[in-house]
């Protein structure tokens, strides 16, 4: 079965870090694209951030570009989320997904990360007080 555990959300003061993890089974890793969106309380979902594990592109979107970056590592199947400068703004449950066809470079022309991923994780909270 399928499977993306999200896990490394919690409690942060404004202006610390977090990193998030999406462990993944179940499929071919290397042929994937992994994504992190996030969905605030009574806001719609947004992708922030995604990542081509067979060559490494990767894709941020504005609203976090300069505080977050993602990274994979292959061997453990496990892409992470690098969280810095957090604002109140960031608290949100974060989600990652994975996806065969919608990748970065997709993500780069048309200006924003398309929802329309595979499989999805449970989500993991991350509360950023100020």
């Amino acid at each position: 079965d399928v499977q993306l555990q999200a896990s490394g959300g919690g409690l942060v003061q404004a202006g610390g870090s977090l990193r998030l993890s999406c462990a993944a089974s179940g499929f071919t890793f290397k042929d994937y694209t992994i994504g992190w969106f996030r969905q605030a309380p009574g806001k719609e979902r947004e992708g922030i951030a995604c990542i081509d594990t067979s060559d490494g592109v990767t894709y941020i979107a504005d609203s976090v570009k300069g505080r977050f970056t993602i990274s994979s590592d292959n061997a453990k199947n496990t892409v992470y989320l690098h969280m810095n400068s957090l604002k109140a703004e960031d608290t949100a449950v974060y989600y990652c997904a994975a996806d065969r066809l919608v990748g970065p470079r997709i993500a780069q022309a048309v200006g924003v990360m398309l929802p329309r991923y595979d499989y999805w994780g449970q989500g993991t909270l991350v509360t950023v007080s100020s």
